[in-house]
């Protein structure tokens, strides 16, 4: 079954004001829903037991709800927490011992992972400003080297889906987008098996919150990686969302809008299939078209 959002976390990521409604022949005062966009302090607790260590990674601007998952997602899709750990443990995902724990703070807005002593996070990888906007989440690398992030080495697999399956994808994801259906105002990322069965499904502001969300309740579920998923992406497969798929093991992303130049030169050399413009029953191929059956 498709793992959904619950009712406490629709209402944590809406919010009610008002509004005028203008028409050219008619004038409204009305309440109406609104996403919430506010931010999250992600915080990493490591070392040696005998002498805990604790810092600020990264305060992003995100809907709340899924938190937990999204601290996650954005420490591995970062190469903080690294991909050796999800690739090496049986279970395929992060150790049992690593826990996450919310921490007081404004509103609530302060988490905190904390880390088994075994595992070294890679602060360099952290390349960032201390302030992630929620539009472009790759905007505040510090340098264009930070920007090579390696993830699961892509290796030869079999997967190979027909172009049937993909058509379908986009209204399974609208029906799943509750906040969106809401608001109209979030972006979304949806992960599917290889039969178009849809398996997550994240929104936030920003599309790639949305996805470290996804990313971080794969790797709750032992999930990682998963060579055997479709990803599709609400709007438009920048750079920073192919990276982030490759960290997972994903071989096959989809988006409803279009790639950049960037992104299709990354999923390329990444061994990814990138589908864009995703609607109507069409769409582009732009690499890996060998995955692809017609």
């Amino acid at each position: 079954m498709p793992d959904s959002s619950d009712s406490s976390t629709l209402l944590s990521g809406i919010t009610r004001l008002p509004v005028r409604k203008i028409a050219p022949d008619s004038f409204l005062e009305a309440i109406d829903p609104v996403v919430i966009e506010e931010p999250l302090a992600i915080r990493l607790q490591f070392g040696p037991i005998a002498a805990r260590l604790e810092q600020d990674i990264s305060i992003t601007m995100r809907t709340p709800g899924h938190d937990e998952e999204l601290a996650l997602g954005f420490l591995f899709t970062e190469g903080i927490l690294p991909a050796t750990t999800a690739a090496s443990t049986s279970s395929g995902a992060i150790p049992a011992r690593t826990t996450v724990t919310t921490t007081s703070g404004p509103n609530g807005n302060t988490i905190t992972v904390s880390l088994p002593a075994s595992i070294n996070p890679d602060l360099s990888k952290s390349a960032r400003h201390s302030y992630t906007s929620s539009s472009c989440g790759v905007c505040g690398k510090t340098s264009l080297e930070a920007l090579n992030i390696p993830g699961i080495p892509n290796t030869p697999d079999d997967l190979s889906i027909p172009a049937s399956i993909l058509y379908d994808l986009p209204a399974l994801l609208r029906e799943g987008q509750d906040l969106f259906e809401i608001t109209g105002g979030l972006h979304a990322a949806g992960l599917f098996d290889r039969q178009g069965h849809l398996i997550a499904l994240r929104e936030d502001i920003g599309r790639h919150n949305a996805l470290d969300k996804v990313i971080g309740h794969a790797l709750q579920q032992h999930w990682l990686p998963m060579s055997k998923t479709i990803l599709l992406l609400s709007g438009r497969a920048c750079f920073e969302l192919i990276q982030k798929a490759a960290m997972a093991g994903i071989r096959i992303v989809a988006a409803v809008g279009p790639p950049s130049s960037l992104a299709v030169r990354y999923a390329e050399e990444s061994g990814i299939t990138l589908v864009g413009f995703l609607r109507q029953q069409r769409f582009n191929i732009y690499c890996g078209g060998h995955r692809i059956r017609f």
